[in-house]
């Protein structure tokens, strides 16, 4: 039996805390069944944001009359985007596993469990007196084997389809959605309610719908009822929920129906670590599950299935196991962002959960244009709503739709960690007339909202 001083099982972010504890003359067994690098730098955030990047150039000369401009696409290369972000992807196992010194031993292979403290991969166990676990996520599977899920897009092989069906509603359908319409290719969204994105704030969510459907062909209320697969192309038969059919054809099927946990490849039942009713490991606020040495990190917790989540988990645990640090993490805050257009940001509360709660509020809804430089975009859609606490002027929630609302949220989570006051937002002095102008009068008309309940 080999032995190591640090046991990780699986080598996306969790790669970080290999190097670090391996600079410090720690012996590291690194397991990965995959590629190193984990989900999102393969085959999920990095790898769709660089395709949406063509998408933004594309939809921008396709929206050109919007400026006064007469403009067309003569053509795109679609196999030349496929080309460069699979070339990208190609250098990312070779690049994490080049931050690794001599005291870290790369395993490929599928770890197993055989006790609390005991690894099983490729017939081979290992112990050691910490053991992390970050296995993250996978897509929930297709019920069809030729149909695709997000892990069949990057890196794509085969020829790339000229008509796509994407069923799905959340973030991950809606971001390759917006990029195979924009690129030319024949693009369906089926989506089984009538609420698009359905976890973000209610107003937001009606805007981006109404926004969205501009551009990509979105079926509500249909489902799939039936496939068949023939001659390289799927004949689907859809229904809508009055049960009424239609026929509908497509070299591409791909499924985009959420994630699901990873563990069930761990034997966990040998060990004395618990899940919950998604499969979820538990952890107490130290990542440690209910094996003593064994933690969990990222997405295979379920609690902030978020990349920059994991990132700072990890760095954390690091000081845990490797620094002696006794102060739990504790997220104040946790933003998030859709990358589509229009773009979505999130940080907080949505107004339908503060209802749910009876959380005391106010709200108010602003359009961007008080900004010369959102003015400059010529879209009439950009909003930001801020939902506040009366009393204390903390700002329990901030929704922002328009350009580059990832980007303008960073300006309102600087306010929330240092000193979460909306009246910071008011007297804070903007550069004219940047786009985060945007922000002033929306939170001067919320503080507005406030002085008027108090009144």
């Amino acid at each position: 039996m080999k032995e190591f001083d640090l046991i990780i099982i699986g080598a996306g972010r969790a790669s970080n805390l290999a190097v670090t504890a391996s600079k410090m003359g720690k012996k590291v067994a690194i397991i990965e069944k995959s590629k190193f690098g984990g989900t999102c730098p393969n085959r999920g955030c990095v790898p769709s944001k660089l395709l949406i990047g063509y998408a933004h150039v594309a939809r921008a000369i396709k929206e050109s009359n919007r400026h006064f401009i007469d403009a067309s696409i003569n053509s795109i290369d679609i196999e030349k985007i496929f080309d460069e972000t699979n070339k990208y992807i190609a250098k990312i196992d070779s690049a994490y596993k080049s931050r690794f010194n001599e005291n870290v031993e790369i395993i490929y292979g599928t770890g197993k469990f055989v006790s609390n403290n005991i690894v099983s991969v490729n017939g081979e166990q290992l112990t050691a007196p910490k053991i992390v676990i970050a296995t993250g996520t996978k897509p929930n599977p297709a019920p069809h084997p030729k149909a695709w899920t997000s892990d069949d897009i990057f890196p794509l092989i085969g020829d790339i389809p000229k008509s796509i069906v994407i069923v799905g509603s959340g973030f991950i359908a809606c971001e390759l959605a917006n990029f195979f319409a924009a690129v030319g290719i024949q693009t369906k969204l089926l989506v089984r309610s009538q609420r698009i994105l359905g976890n973000e704030d209610s107003d937001i969510s009606a805007i981006f719908k109404e926004e969205f459907s501009k551009s990509v062909d979105i079926l509500f209320d249909t489902s799939i009822d039936e496939i068949d697969y023939k001659d390289n192309q799927f004949n689907l038969t859809l229904i809508n929920k009055e049960n009424q059919k239609s026929k509908h054809s497509s070299q591409a099927l791909l499924y985009a129906t959420g994630r699901q946990s990873n563990t069930d490849s761990l034997d966990l039942q040998n060990t004395d670590i618990e899940v919950n009713e998604r499969g979820y490991i538990k952890r107490d606020e130290f990542f440690q599950t209910k094996a003593k040495g064994v933690y969990v990190v990222g997405d295979a917790s379920g609690e902030n299935m978020l990349q920059h989540a994991a990132a700072q988990e990890v760095n954390y645990l690091g000081k845990i196991l490797l620094e002696n640090e006794r102060k739990p993490l504790k997220f104040k805050y946790m933003p998030h962002a859709v990358f589509t257009e229009p773009e979505i940001a999130s940080v907080g509360i949505t107004e339908q959960k503060a209802k749910e709660q009876n959380i005391e509020y106010v709200t108010s809804t602003t359009p961007w244009l008080a900004s010369a430089k959102a003015m400059s975009t010529r879209l009439k859609y950009p909003r930001t709503k801020f939902i506040v606490d009366p009393n204390t002027y903390e700002i329990l929630g901030c929704h922002l739709i328009g350009p580059e609302s990832s980007t303008m949220m960073h300006q309102v989570l600087a306010v929330m960690h240092l000193d979460n006051d909306i009246r910071h937002l008011k007297e804070m002095l903007y550069i004219h007339p940047a786009l985060s102008e945007a922000i002033l009068p929306a939170a001067v008309n919320t503080i507005k909202e406030v002085e008027k309940l108090k009144n």
